[in-house]
């Protein structure tokens, strides 16, 4: 696997990911975006017991993560920790009761819709899509 470090910042705090070219995905530090949207003192702690949580509401997310090596930020070591992709991410947030996270719930249930809006109208994925290439070219 051929990656590529990077530390991406949400409201100033370093969010650790790594691209990996084969896949063609970001993996994305768990921990790190627990953190930023919980503020937990304990964001480890917090991630266990939402994997427990996730785990007796039947939900599969976890048997899919996977776990990278990341330099850890307060003693630049390198440790495996837990990593998820764009879409488990975006999964693991719904089930974060957050007043940050709440925008990207919101932004899920927008985008969510508007695919269903579009199986049922397959027009309205002409519309977007050329709205978009106007916005873009612009």
């Amino acid at each position: 696997m051929t990656q590529k470090d990077a530390i991406k910042l949400f409201e100033d705090r370093q969010v650790r990911s790594v691209w990996d070219s084969e896949a063609k995905k970001w993996y994305i530090s768990i921990i790190d975006v627990i953190e930023v949207l919980t503020d937990s003192a304990n964001p480890r702690r917090y991630w266990s017991d939402l994997k427990r949580k996730l785990q007796a509401e039947g939900s599969q997310l976890y048997e899919n993560i996977v776990q990278l090596k990341m330099q850890s930020p307060k003693d630049g070591k390198n440790y495996k920790t837990d990593v998820a992709n764009t879409e488990q991410l975006l999964r693991i947030i719904q089930s974060i009761p957050s007043p940050k996270a709440e925008p990207f719930k919101m932004w899920l249930a927008e985008v969510g819709r508007e695919r269903i809006d579009e199986t049922i109208d397959p027009e309205l994925t002409i519309e977007r899509a050329l709205e978009t290439y106007h916005r873009e070219s612009s």
